[in-house]
């Protein structure tokens, strides 16, 4: 996907930042808890077609960002 692209997109529902997961092919607004598909390097921003992130696929957001502060830290 392109950067420049990915750098102007916001979650629909929120304005918050998403990430973009490549091997699921998604946006991921973890605020929200809302996956949203890229379909041939075209994000689909539709809410009816947003996937509902499961409580652990949030947490392993949260765990890797506390673990890149610990790795900051020292």
């Amino acid at each position: 996907m392109d950067k420049q692209m990915l750098a102007m997109l916001v979650c629909p529902h929120c304005q918050g930042k998403l990430k973009y997961d490549r091997e699921r092919g998604e946006l991921k607004c973890y605020f929200d808890g809302l996956a949203y598909p890229v379909e041939d390097e075209i994000p689909v921003m539709l809410a009816e077609q947003a996937r509902r992130m499961d409580a652990d696929e949030k947490l392993a957001k949260t765990r890797s960002s506390a673990g890149e502060a610990r790795d900051d830290a020292t």
